[in-house]
C-alpha cells in the first residue's frame, strides 16, 4: 500500500449509498476504498481486519448502530478515524456520535468535495462538522462556557477530599489545548506555537491522558466546560 493513499472503509446499509460514495472517491488519486460494511458489527470487524485510515460511518444500521460501532472502533483502534455520514441531524445523534469518538459529522446531502475534504482532514486530525450541525455544537460549547464562568475558577476540578480528578496541565499543554479546542490540526498547532508536529502530537496524547479523554473532541469539550480553553 502506498503511504500517501488514504484508505477508507464505507459503512452503510444502503447499497446505492455505498456505490455512490465509491464512485465519488474513485475520482480521487489519493483516496482508495478499502472495503464496504453493511451494518455496525461488520464495520467493527472489517475495521479491525483492514485497518483503514478512515471509516465513513452511517448511524442507523441493523445489528449494531453507528454510535456503538464508532465507540468500539475508537476504543479498540485509536489510529482509525471515524467520520459520520448520516441523514440524521438531531441533537441526540450528533452529540452521542461525538462522545463516542467520531472525528466529524457530515450529512448525506453534503456534496462530494465536502466529503473528500473531510476525509483528508480526518487523517490530519482535523474536526469537520456539517454547517447544519456546527451551530448546535457551538451553542453547546457556549452554554458550557457560561456554566463554567458562573462557577468559582480553579485549575482543576477536585473531589470532596480535595483530590484532583485529572492531573494539572503545564503551561505549554494548556497552550496546545487552547489551539486544539479551536479544532486545529497538529500541523496548524505546530505552526502557531512554533513546535515540531511530532512534539505537538506527543502533547496532545499527554493532554488526553491527563483529562481522561478518549479523543480530541472530548478533550476540547471538557476543556471548554472547565474553562481551561476558550473559543476564539
Amino acid at each position: 500500500m502506498t503511504a500517501s493513499v488514504v484508505h477508507v472503509l464505507i459503512a452503510d446499509d444502503q447499497a446505492i449509498v455505498r456505490q455512490g460514495l465509491a464512485v465519488i472517491l474513485g475520482y480521487e488519486p489519493d483516496i482508495a476504498v478499502a472495503g464496504f460494511a453493511v451494518n455496525g458489527e461488520e464495520a467493527v470487524a472489517m475495521a479491525a481486519e483492514l485497518k483503514p485510515d478512515v471509516v465513513l460511518m452511517d448511524l442507523k444500521m441493523p445489528t449494531l448502530n453507528g454510535i456503538h460501532a464508532t465507540r468500539r472502533i475508537a476504543q479498540q483502534l485509536p489510529g482509525v478515524k471515524v467520520l459520520v455520514l448520516t441523514t440524521y441531524d438531531g441533537d441526540e445523534w450528533l452529540f452521542d456520535a461525538l462522545r463516542a469518538g467520531a472525528c466529524g459529522y457530515l450529512l448525506k446531502d453534503s456534496d462530494g468535495d465536502a466529503i473528500v475534504a473531510a476525509i483528508r482532514g480526518a487523517v490530519a486530525d482535523e474536526v469537520h462538522l456539517d454547517p447544519h450541525v456546527a451551530g448546535k455544537v457551538l451553542r453547546e460549547f457556549n452554554r458550557a462556557l457560561e456554566e463554567s464562568s458562573a462557577a468559582p475558577a480553579r485549575s482543576a476540578p477536585s473531589s470532596g477530599a480535595g483530590e484532583p480528578l485529572y492531573e494539572t496541565l503545564s503551561e505549554r499543554e494548556l497552550a496546545v489545548l487552547q489551539e486544539l479546542a479551536q479544532g486545529r490540526s497538529n500541523q496548524e498547532i505546530a505552526a502557531t506555537l512554533f513546535l515540531a508536529e511530532g512534539t505537538v502530537k506527543n502533547y496532545v496524547s499527554t493532554i488526553m491522558a491527563k483529562l481522561h479523554a478518549n479523543d480530541r473532541t472530548q478533550a476540547a469539550v471538557y476543556a471548554l466546560k472547565r474553562g481551561l480553553a476558550k473559543l476564539e
